[in-house]
């Protein structure tokens, strides 16, 4: 199963484009976290996720 946790979400109309997303994914990063930035098409949003962790489940 192809699992994720979406950290957070930013605007891709934004007029930084990806750089807020691409910024959190390295502070989140630099804590530890395996976060990455992908694009969502359906809801024209990055999103900072980190694959394989499940909310709620430790």
């Amino acid at each position: 199963m192809n699992r994720r946790t979406v950290l957070e979400r930013f605007p891709a109309g934004g007029p930084r484009g990806s750089w807020p997303a691409e910024e959190f994914a390295r502070e989140c990063r630099l804590e530890g976290q395996a976060a990455e930035v992908v694009m969502d098409l359906a809801t024209d949003t990055f999103l900072v996720i980190v694959r394989g962790v499940e909310v709620g489940v430790e």
